[in-house]
Formats: structure tokens, sequence, C-alpha cells
């Protein structure tokens, strides 16, 4: 038997194609590296040819971080804004870790695309069905505060548990003599290096206190 033939047809390109291309790059090389004519590369076209569906790189950008905040649950009408909000936090982290680029992006774009004024509009919506405006200010600041610093951080870190973190500990903390970081070898030995730690497990914990910490404010 001999193999089909191919027709050789390309699929034929659009914005959206080339949005979402060159969020799988970013997410593989980095959003540094990410230039027109890689992203035309990995499209398999010329670089002019991205131009006639974006503009220039920013509006690349603009589109994929509204990919990003499409990827990120909504809260729930049907909730109270506690739970509501912490599933929209822990799915906005989830996001932000299949895209580690993204974090700082997040609040910085001046176009922002329809997934991210709907993602605004929904945890506003949310936010104030609970509490007045000055209240709903702090709300927001504060929970995007700790999910975004989280995520930001979780992607930077060279290790956050497993065999990986445990070697680094030692790495770092081996070099210097007895009793020069007490703490800091306390903390290490007692806690980073010991079975089962986590680094990514404190989001719960810290998500957790910021909901708490608001919901006995609105109590005030």
């Amino acid at each position: 038997m001999t193999a089909p033939k191919t027709t050789g047809k390309r699929i034929r390109l659009t914005a959206d194609r080339v949005l979402s291309a060159a969020l799988e790059l970013a997410d593989t090389i980095g959003i540094d590296d990410l230039t027109i004519r890689r992203l035309a590369e990995a499209l398999d076209v010329k670089p002019m040819t991205i131009y006639h569906h974006v503009p220039n790189k920013e509006a690349i950008i603009d589109g994929m971080v509204d990919l990003v905040f499409a990827e990120i649950e909504l809260p729930d009408p049907s909730l109270d804004w506690k739970p509501a909000m912490r599933a929209r936090c822990v799915s906005a982290r989830e996001a932000l870790a299949r895209h580690p680029w993204a974090a700082p992006y997040m609040e910085s774009r001046t176009n922002p695309g329809p997934a991210t004024l709907a993602h605004h509009d929904a945890v506003l919506g949310c936010l104030r069905g609970a509490m007045g405006l000055d209240m709903t200010a702090h709300a927001y600041a504060l929970l995007d505060a700790f999910v975004y610093g989280f995520a930001l951080q979780e992607s930077t870190l060279p290790a956050t548990g497993g065999e990986e973190m445990a070697d680094l500990a030692e790495l770092v903390v081996a070099p210097f003599p007895e009793g020069t970081y007490p703490h800091l070898v306390e903390f290490t030995t007692g806690h980073v290096l010991q079975p089962g730690y986590d680094f990514t497990q404190e989001f719960d914990f810290g998500l957790d206190l910021v909901l708490d910490g608001l919901e006995r404010a609105l109590g005030r």
C-alpha cells in the first residue's frame, strides 16, 4: 500500500491562531524571547504575514493576556462571595502556573480584551453584592495582590518541594559555619527538609487568611 498523498494545503492563518501560537510559544520560551520572527517560524509563515492579523507585539501580548483571563473561572453568582472568590482565586493561580510569564502583565495592559473586561466585571459584581464600594476596592486589591504575588514568586523559585527543594536547601545552608544563621538553619532543617514539604501548599493557607480577614472586616 502506498501512503495517501497530501495536498500540502496550509491551515488558514487567523488572528486567533496567531494568538494561540504566541501563548504556547511564550509558555515554552518565555515572553522576553517571544519575537515576531520566532512566532512566524512556529506558524510556518513569513514574519510579514503575522502583521496581516495583528499590528505589533504589544497587540499580541494584549491578546495573550485576554486568553489567560478566559481560562480563569468566574465567580459563581449562586454562591456567597467568600466561596465564590476562593474558587476564582484558586483558578487564577492555576492559570498563572500554566502561563508563568503572565503574572506581571495581567493588570498592565491598556487595551484589555473582552475576556479581561468580563472577568473584572464579574469579580467586582461578586464583591459588590456583599459589601460597599470602599470595601470592594480593598478586597479586590488585596486578593489580586496576593494571587499575583504568589504566582510570581512561585514561577521564579528554583524549586518548590521534593528532592529538588531538599538539594537546594542543603546547598544554601551547608557552606556557612555552624551558628551563623541559626533561624534560617532551624527553618530549613525543621520545616523545609521535612517529608511532604511543598511551598505551593502555602497558597491555600494565605488565601484563607486573606478571605477570613476580609470577612472579619465586613463584620465590623
